[in-house]
């Protein structure tokens, strides 16, 4: 397909995936494609969003009038002083040394001594793994050494570009809970075109202007030390953050790139709060999620959505006519980078039901007071796990603890963490229904989750004090008070947990 293609399927939602798309690139090509798709409507001033390819065209191309021949939308272009897709123009006086032979040399993922991922691989390549790539690179890296600077819309070099948005729920037909790819992109298309005029007033301190703004940026001449400004820029512009170029070689694809000395838009003082319609922002800090070598587990994802500590970004607030009780999906995705590192591609579709979804607007904060008693509740297992296994290690006895015992339990307790996550949510929304009963609704509800945190925690120990470090003499004593230990703890803090949990260990022979 074509672009215009693409974007003509998704509006009429037949693409069910894209085969060639790595899955830390998926995040890159769909808020390129609401972007591309949100600047052509509005340049057009139309609310409709199109579902035949030669209305696509038509709207691509006025974003791009004083180019006949569709440079910019082309991957490869003869005369480099023209702009080529997501390529800005070469300047006299600039050259692009490096040569890139394959898509993943490219890409932006960070690759050490050549092994897990390797390097350089992708010799039988098409042209979609160019573009891919290119994507990838372009609107989502960051910092990478000297020259090769990162995008505006990032907390610093070392960070990444976060995704957070809702997706309309799959029908019932769907196998999956993943979202389909033209209903999420028919909704963020509408919500950008619905706001835009709004936004734009939200984010004056910024000065995007109203009508005019530069929204491709790689349309734009880059001679070294020029930068772009907001005040030029569409709220919603297309950035681009190297240089590169493509060109054709014996029928296939090769790249070329440069280094500049500044990044392509002046933005690092606003550490990435440059009004990314998919990007939470801290409201004290003023700075955008830095995911570094964190998951979107259930604590991120309690602090993100009802600490009310984080501005949440447009396409993950509810829109008017979404308030409606459907059900819909929370979508977390980031690849995560710290310096000079990658730290993996990380995923998270949430359900939300009717009752969440309102409780993220009007109940947020009673919801995030039951979201913090469930983390305390967690707590109590993960420290009873931690001294209890512990405590086996070090043969039984509290006094002889170090910290390298504590070593033995991080297996277990990050087992339980896993299982935990999985379920955090369901029990949320069971307790904040139950809240809206009664009392006793809201007793019971607790004592659900309570019971199932026993359940999972004992299973764990019992495995993880099985195959621990053997205490010689000393194991039968290490495992009975390792076993009291455990239990204790629990029934200390849930008294009417020892329903739950197996009999009460043996006394201590060795007292």
């Amino acid at each position: 397909m074509t672009l215009p293609g693409v974007l003509a399927a998704l509006g009429r939602d037949e693409i069910d995936s894209f085969p060639a798309l790595r899955p830390h690139q998926e995040p890159a090509w769909h808020m390129l494609l609401v972007q591309l798709a949100a600047l052509a409507l509005a340049e057009g001033r139309s609310d409709a969003i199109p579902r035949t390819e030669p209305a696509w065209t038509a709207a691509l191309r006025a974003l791009t009038s004083a180019y006949e021949l569709d440079e910019p939308w082309h991957l490869a272009t003869e005369d480099w002083s023209r702009p080529a897709f997501l390529q800005p123009p070469v300047p006299d006086g600039v050259t692009l040394k490096n040569e890139v032979a394959s898509p993943d040399g490219l890409d932006l993922l960070i690759t050490a001594r050549n092994h897990d991922l390797k390097q350089t691989i992708g010799r039988n390549n098409s042209p979609e793994d160019w573009l891919f790539a290119l994507v990838s690179l372009q609107t989502g890296d960051g910092y990478a050494g000297s020259g090769n600077q990162g995008i505006a819309r990032m907390n610093g070099g070392s960070s990444s570009r976060v995704t957070l948005s809702l997706a309309p729920l799959p029908g019932d037909g769907h196998p999956t809970m993943s979202p389909r790819l033209g209903a999420r992109f028919r909704r963020d298309v509408a919500v950008l075109l619905r706001t835009r005029e709004e936004q734009i007033k939200t984010h004056d301190h910024l000065e995007f202007p109203a009508t005019g703004g530069l929204g491709l940026t790689w349309l734009a001449p880059w001679p070294e030390g020029r930068q772009l400004h907001l005040r030029e820029l569409d709220i919603w512009f297309v950035e681009v953050c190297r240089r590169i170029r493509l060109v054709h070689d014996g029928g296939a694809l090769r790249g070329c790139k440069g280094n500049s000395k500044a990044t392509r838009i002046d933005a690092k003082r606003l550490h990435g709060a440059v009004g990314d319609p998919f990007a939470p922002v801290h409201k004290t800090d003023g700075k955008s999620l830095t995911l570094a070598g964190r998951d979107f587990d259930y604590r991120l994802l309690t602090e993100l959505l009802l600490s009310g500590n984080w501005e949440l970004p447009l396409l993950a607030r509810t829109a008017a006519a979404e308030q409606d009780g459907r059900p819909m999906l929370l979508v977390a995705q980031a690849l995560a980078r710290g310096n000079s590192k990658t730290e993996g591609f990380k995923s998270r579709i949430l359900p939300l039901g009717g009752s969440a979804l309102r409780a993220l607007g009007a109940y947020r904060k009673p919801l995030h007071e039951l979201a913090s008693q469930q983390m305390q509740e967690i707590d109590v297992f993960n420290k009873a796990l931690g001294y209890g296994l512990a405590l086996a290690a070090a043969g039984g006895d509290g006094d002889r603890i170090r910290k390298e015992h504590y070593v033995h339990a991080r297996a277990a307790q990050n087992r339980f963490n896993r299982g935990v996550d999985s379920l955090f949510f369901e029990h949320l929304w069971h307790r904040l229904e139950a809240q809206d009963r009664d009392h006793e609704a809201l007793r019971d509800a607790q004592g659900a989750f309570i019971a199932t945190l026993s359940n999972a925690a004992t299973g764990i120990f019992d495995a993880a004090l099985a195959t621990g470090p053997r205490t010689g003499i000393f194991r039968a004593r290490a495992e009975v008070r390792a076993r009291r230990s455990f239990h204790g703890q629990i029934l200390h803090h849930f008294p009417k947990a020892s329903a739950t949990l197996k009999k009460e260990a043996p006394a201590d022979a060795a007292q």
